[in-house]
């Protein structure tokens, strides 16, 4: 189990690295499709429909919050 953490942490950061050059909107919608996605399956118990739905609204979200952060920078 520690090594499926220890897997999952440097997998984390690999991937976290990646963002860096990226602007506030597009991180914001790659997390809200993320968070979304997970959402809507948790709501629909799994249902495929609910987990796109969700990430296509997440990620809607995100884009217009992190866009909004980009303007006042």
């Amino acid at each position: 189990m520690r090594t499926l953490y220890t897997s999952m942490g440097i997998v984390a950061m690999v991937l976290l690295s990646a963002c860096s050059g990226m602007s506030s909107t597009d991180k914001g919608t790659i997390a809200g499709a993320a968070v979304g996605g997970v959402a809507g399956s948790a709501l629909t118990s799994g249902s495929a429909l609910g987990t796109v739905g969700g990430a296509a609204a997440g990620g809607i979200i995100g884009h217009e919050v992190g866009q909004n952060q980009d303007r006042r920078r």
